[in-house]
């Protein structure tokens, strides 16, 4: 194994600014953290995505290299830009990372796990469609939709107010637990942050 070769880190969610606070579009948000964090600047990638390339860790470092990407395909749809992305930088399931909202966990509640199923989800549905089930995934709760409301009206929809009050501290926990997945491993990442 080459030690220098790249992880990559994508954020599921819907393109748009519409969709910017819905939701289905903590991927993306947590992506937006990374990058920020990175201190880079997304840009346009022929596989249909915005990618970012750059260092996990303080500058200098010399951190693990990765690329985070958001898909500019609607989620049902994720699972051809991210397998063009692992062939383009030549990135084996073993180094790819998925975030993605999940209805069966609690509001800011983070799962990580490598490989399973995808309780419905269309954007890992397509991703595994692509790319077989043994990949990585930062699962952040949204909770269930209330009464009887439509599962994809209630995860288009933006978070509520009480939610908006604790989004940014919960987007951050999963981008930390991104960086201790990349770089701690699965299994000190999980007794961290599975809480």
């Amino acid at each position: 194994m080459i030690v220098d070769e790249p992880w990559l880190i994508v954020g599921l969610g819907n393109p748009g600014p519409q969709y910017a606070g819905n939701r289905h579009n903590v991927g993306f948000m947590t992506a937006d953290l990374l990058a920020d964090r990175i201190g880079g600047t997304f840009k346009s990638h022929k596989a249909r995505a915005m990618v970012l390339e750059g260092r996990l860790g303080a500058p200098g470092a010399g951190g693990p290299r990765v690329v985070v990407a958001k898909p500019l395909s609607f989620m049902n749809l994720s699972g051809g830009p991210v397998s063009a992305l692992c062939a383009f930088y030549r990135v084996p399931p073993d180094r790819l990372v998925v975030i993605h909202d999940e209805l069966d966990i609690g509001y800011g509640v983070l799962r990580l796990k490598r490989g399973g199923g995808d309780n419905g989800h269309n954007g890992l549905k397509s991703v595994t469609a692509s790319l077989g089930r043994d990949y990585f995934r930062i699962r952040f709760g949204v909770g269930r939709p209330p009464g009887r409301m439509d599962v994809a009206a209630y995860v288009l929809r933006d978070f509520g107010t009480a939610e908006r009050k604790e989004l940014d501290y919960f987007v951050d926990r999963a981008a930390d637990a991104t960086e201790a997945l990349v770089t701690q491993g699965l299994e000190r990442a999980q007794s961290t942050y599975n809480s």
